[in-house]
């Protein structure tokens, strides 16, 4: 499996490329959120992945974690950059509460 350096300098080629798709869940959730796609772009350019999930039922898959030129920490959920198109899952603020520095899930006793 290639490393994160390696899955996340390829999902930003893709948005340099243009070769990114939105799912619907995608755009509406984006709406209902006022993330705009270029905080989206933007988290992409600075983010990091920070979990994998491989046997996604729709295909592997990776959530982002970046944040905007606003300073809005953002995670972007997206396919592997091996398809033809990445295709852009989720994207959502991350919740402090759930989050520990919005990298790491907390765990269900708040630790």
């Amino acid at each position: 499996m290639p490393s994160n350096e390696s899955i996340i300098h390829d999902i930003r080629q893709k948005f340099l490329d243009g070769l990114v798709e939105f799912t619907q869940h995608a755009v509406d959730r984006s709406i209902i959120r006022r993330i705009s796609l270029d905080e989206i772009r933007q988290a992409i350019a600075s983010g990091e992945v920070i979990e994998e999930y491989p046997d996604d039922r729709y295909g592997p898959s990776c959530l982002v974690f970046g944040y905007s030129l606003e300073d809005r920490p953002l995670h972007v959920q997206c396919s592997y950059p091996d398809r033809p198109l990445l295709k852009v899952i989720t994207a959502y603020q991350p919740d402090p509460a759930l989050w520990i520095n919005f990298r790491t899930r907390r765990s269900s006793n708040g630790v």
